[in-house]
């Protein structure tokens, strides 16, 4: 079992900044790949960004450039950097942990707000 507990989610204006944090415990493998994504209402999740144990990061078209995925030394825990927010970068923004054997899990999302 993999627990993750999301932090950081707030409500910011159009062009602010966000910074999200999930924090792992519990039967962790040290090959790994922790990623955020985010789900709006009425809408399907979607993915945002993945960073695996190397460090390797992947983002999608929507938030390339305005969004930053990290890992801690431990790789423990990770983050999500998110600059320039736009409107339609609202939603819950939930962690995932994946690693093989498949094993998935997911964190129970925090929410992020972006209105003037």
């Amino acid at each position: 079992q993999v627990q993750l507990v999301e932090s950081g989610g707030g409500s910011v204006q159009p062009g602010g900044s966000l910074r999200l944090s999930c924090a792992a415990s519990g039967s962790i493998f040290s090959i790994n790949i922790m990623g955020w994504y985010r789900q709006a209402p009425g809408k399907q999740r979607e993915l945002v960004a993945t960073i695996n144990s190397s460090g390797s990061t992947r983002y999608s078209d929507s938030v390339k450039g305005r969004f930053t995925i990290s890992r801690d030394n431990a790789k423990t825990t990770v983050y999500l950097q998110m600059n320039s927010l736009k409107p339609e970068d609202a939603a819950v923004y939930y962690c995932n942990y994946y690693s093989t054997p498949v094993r998935q899990y997911w964190g129970r999302g925090t929410q992020v707000t972006v209105s003037s």
